[in-house]
């Protein structure tokens, strides 16, 4: 292969993670590649051209999308227009479905093959989605084993490739040398907070967690927690809701970022819904999952999914493992009991452990070599 020119669009931080790992399997073995598109810091470390910043696509909820509808549209047309006269030999949209569907549609029509990386969750709700993505997309890459089903009934190209977390993720409990690493007691319990890491998320769970906590501290006067938060304006965020609640002498400690070295470093973890559920499971801790959203977007989406459950360790176990509490039910009471539950049942803990091992061993897969290896293949079919 000559010259290959990639365009490659990434949403947010776990599509950064994505995007960044294939962009490195593929530079190993197309050096001579070059990268344009929307990139978070991990993916232009490795060589990326970042035409907007990512945080442009980072929206959540119903009225911030509405809020920033026009600037997103302006934006799509502008990257489309930028990357049509790049001319890639082949788009790879990473997450961010609802804006990547979109260019990649217009894409393909430019006779451009597309891949997203990686499907969206539409085993759990908007299955219809399925024939927007036939019309936008010539090959899926899928994280989950269950998803490639549903892509051949549709007669959509696809490849299971893993997730790359698991490869990154030791197998075996790292707690020790992470609490060294942190200078943390090997005998203290600990709970990692993990609220979110946009603006707008902290905004919904800052107080719950810091009022969980202290709930927690009541039923465990010896608990020590974590936080890590991955910007200044979150910590602001969450910071103010400790002065709101006069939690400012909690024993606590916030980071900034190391959010696995926190969920490493506890024995129990209260995580937002979402991808770093699935990273607490690969390093096998107990969690609790909540969430909250604003009431105007729950009212319209409520009704639209097809599971009794949203965290990824539920989904695929099939079945909860772990608990959830959502809206209404995500109280500090009712969280702070839930995490106590886990400190406390020593066999429910084991019994945990030994599936998310089973999970992380499904899922370790060599991800970015067989998400490369699939892009390759496509571009060999086409030529290139």
């Amino acid at each position: 292969m000559g010259t290959i020119r990639i365009a490659i669009v990434a949403g947010e931080a776990s599509g950064d993670l994505l995007g960044s790992h294939l962009v490195q399997a593929l530079r190993e073995r197309l050096p001579q590649a070059e990268f344009i598109g929307i990139a978070g810091p991990k993916m232009i470390a490795a060589g990326v051209q970042s035409l907007f910043p990512i945080e442009r696509l980072s929206v959540i909820g119903f009225h911030e999308v509405i809020r920033n509808l026009f600037s997103l549209l302006a934006m799509r047309r502008e990257l489309k227009r930028k990357i049509v006269a790049f001319q890639p030999q082949v788009y790879i949209g990473v997450d961010a479905p609802d804006f990547n569907f979109g260019v990649e549609r217009a894409l393909r029509k430019q006779g451009i093959p597309t891949v997203h990386f990686a499907s969206p969750s539409i085993w759990a709700w908007r299955g219809g989605r399925i024939r927007k993505i036939k019309r936008a997309v010539d090959h899926m890459l899928v994280l989950y084993p269950f998803e490639k089903a549903i892509y051949d009934k549709a007669g959509i190209a696809a490849t299971y490739v893993g997730h790359p977390m698991a490869d990154t993720i030791p197998l075996e409990d790292t707690r020790s040398a992470v609490r060294e690493k942190l200078k943390l007691s090997p005998s203290a319990r600990i709970i990692a907070l993990l609220p979110g890491s946009r603006r707008s998320e902290l905004h919904m769970h800052a107080d719950l967690f810091v009022q969980t906590a202290q709930r927690v501290l009541e039923l465990l006067p010896d608990v020590q927690f974590l936080v890590p938060l991955s910007t200044q304006a979150t910590r602001r965020i969450f910071e103010e809701a400790l002065y709101r609640h006069q939690a400012q002498d909690l024993p606590l400690t916030i980071l900034f970022g190391h959010a696995q070295d926190a969920m490493a470093a506890a024995d129990c973890v209260l995580v937002k819904s979402g991808t770093a559920t699935l990273e607490a499971a690969l390093l096998k801790r107990p969690m609790v999952i909540t969430y909250r959203i604003p009431k105007t977007t729950h009212f319209f989406v409520k009704r639209l999914f097809y599971l009794p459950y949203f965290g990824l360790p539920n989904v695929l176990a099939g079945r909860f493992i772990v608990p959830e509490l959502m809206q209404d039910q995500a109280t500090p009471e009712k969280l702070a009991q839930a995490l106590k539950t886990w400190l406390d049942d020593k066999e429910a803990r084991e019994s945990l452990v030994a599936e998310f091992e089973r999970m992380h061993i499904e899922l370790r897969q060599n991800t970015a070599q067989r998400a490369s290896d699939a892009v390759i293949g496509l571009l060999q079919a086409r030529g290139c």
